[in-house]
């Protein structure tokens, strides 16, 4: 069997077998190093319970134990009459377990880096070090938004991590994972990056590796072969709920950001602009006209936010942010994220051919309004156009609710028009890179595109706009 999986060694003298082992990775000396500074957490939670014994304690427990290796109930107590349920004992608050993680300490003092869906929801953590030697920690503060909390145990002189560069990680170098996974503490996997920067959610530039991790590793240390701590292990992509040979795990630049603004306040302050973005995509650019699909898409912009005040439009592509380009929508939000409000700040778009400057102020982050439909207005005898739309003029009404100059609604959709997802009740605000005014002369601009050539509508739903593109009956 040894001689069908390694072919190769057959043969080998010891010697030469041994330089050949001798090329694979030993992580016992980084283990030994960065061990120490990894830590279990345990939460628990204030639940009524009876005093004689209730759902979720040790009865429960044991019920499911004969149920799944016997296949038979567990035989009843001999105080308990047959066909009769044990009376309910009063009931009181008590500690139970509520979810076991990972973590982390950064400092000297205590100060531990978890994920916050470790310690979400927690009336009481509990840090267990590697000597056994157990803590009651306070939560500091955590972000769900990148998953990334702070907290902290009284203590000094504790082993603690070295903090790398994720910036300058690389796709397919040796990283190594510690932590509690199914709570078996201090347990050690490794893999290599697999990718770097892959976008999961709007502030997480993930670190994507084949390091095996599974649920009770969120928090721990993702570490570089010089013993540093490059992310925290978050996520891992999964059908079954398990380890599938994909995890993720948020840069340690990003978290120390995040961690090193709730040391200081207990939470995080961002950055916005009061935009709704989307991707620019290779149609979009060609309909636009730019060199090449890049940008945030501005598919709303905010009545009253920073950039309506600042002259952004709907249909614009913002390409830079402060001089920096944005190579894709979520760089955006993270560029914006990590400015401080207040700040002044330049925005370059795309518009109509030509780039310009619009300055604006970075404002708080507050939660986005719901949006308005807007309601098609009848008229009699209406005429499907070649892109399957039959439209109406918007009324005074709804161009003053809308704060918009012009544009034309939806009335009915069809063909091409209805398969790209158009409804009524969609305004239609440009064609290509026409500003439409009316129906009457949308229609006329319609009737004017070449057959069979894509055309590239701005279109207003609620309160977002959004580019949508149509091939126009032949």
């Amino acid at each position: 069997m040894s001689a069908f999986f390694a072919p190769s060694l057959v043969g080998l003298t010891p010697p030469a077998a041994a330089a050949t082992m001798a090329g694979l990775p030993d992580f016992s000396d980084l283990v030994d190093k960065v061990g120490p500074a990894v830590v279990n957490i345990r939460t628990t939670e204030k639940a009524k319970v009876g005093q004689g014994g209730a759902p979720g304690g040790d009865d429960a427990e044991m019920q499911e134990f004969f149920r799944r290796f016997f296949g038979v109930p567990m035989p009843q107590r001999p105080d308990t009459p047959r066909g009769r349920r044990p009376s309910p004992a009063p009931q009181q608050d008590e500690e139970v377990p509520r979810g076991v993680g990972s973590g982390f300490i950064i400092s000297a003092d205590g100060y531990i880096m978890t994920n916050a869906h470790v310690v979400e929801g927690a009336d009481e953590v509990y840090v267990t070090l590697t000597d056994k030697r157990e803590y009651k920690a306070k939560i500091i503060g955590a972000d769900k938004r990148t998953d990334v909390a702070l907290v902290k145990i009284e203590g000094s002189n504790l082993p603690r991590l070295a903090l790398g560069d994720s910036t300058k990680l690389r796709v397919g170098e040796w990283v190594i994972a510690i932590g509690s996974p199914f709570g078996l503490d201090n347990t050690v996997t490794a893999g290599i990056v697999s990718a770097k920067s892959r976008d999961t959610g709007d502030y997480l530039p993930l670190i994507q590796t084949d390091v095996a991790v599974n649920p009770g590793n969120s928090g721990g240390p993702l570490v570089n072969s010089r013993g540093e701590v490059i992310g925290i292990n978050s996520q891992i992509y999964s059908r079954s709920g398990g380890y599938m040979g994909i995890s993720f795990a948020v840069p340690i630049d990003e978290a120390m950001r995040v961690s090193d603004q709730l040391k200081t306040s207990g939470k995080v302050t961002r950055g916005r602009i009061g935009v709704q973005i989307g991707e620019v995509t290779k149609d979009v650019a060609e309909s636009l006209g730019l060199p090449r699909a890049q940008g945030a898409l501005v598919q709303r912009v905010e009545p009253g936010g920073p950039a309506e005040k600042g002259g952004v439009e709907a249909g614009d592509v913002i390409v830079k942010f402060n001089g920096t380009a944005i190579e894709k929508s979520s760089d955006l939000p993270r560029m914006v994220g990590n400015i401080k409000p207040g700040t002044r700040s330049v925005a370059t778009v795309w518009r109509k051919g030509a780039n310009r400057d619009l300055n604006l102020t970075v404002t708080e982050m507050e939660p986005d309004k719901v949006a308005k439909r807007v309601e098609p207005k009848p008229k009699p005898d209406q005429t499907v156009n070649t892109l399957g739309l039959a439209v109406n003029d918007l009324s005074e009404a709804q161009k003053k609710e809308l704060k918009l100059d012009g544009g034309a609604v939806v009335e009915t959709a069809e063909g091409a028009a209805a398969r790209v997802g158009l409804r009524a009740g969609d305004v239609i605000l440009r064609v290509n890179n026409t500003d439409v005014k009316d129906a009457k002369q949308f229609n006329a601009v319609v009737g004017k595109l070449e057959p069979k050539k894509t055309v590239l509508l701005l279109v207003r739903r609620g309160d977002s706009s959004q580019f949508v593109t149509v091939r126009p009956a032949a």
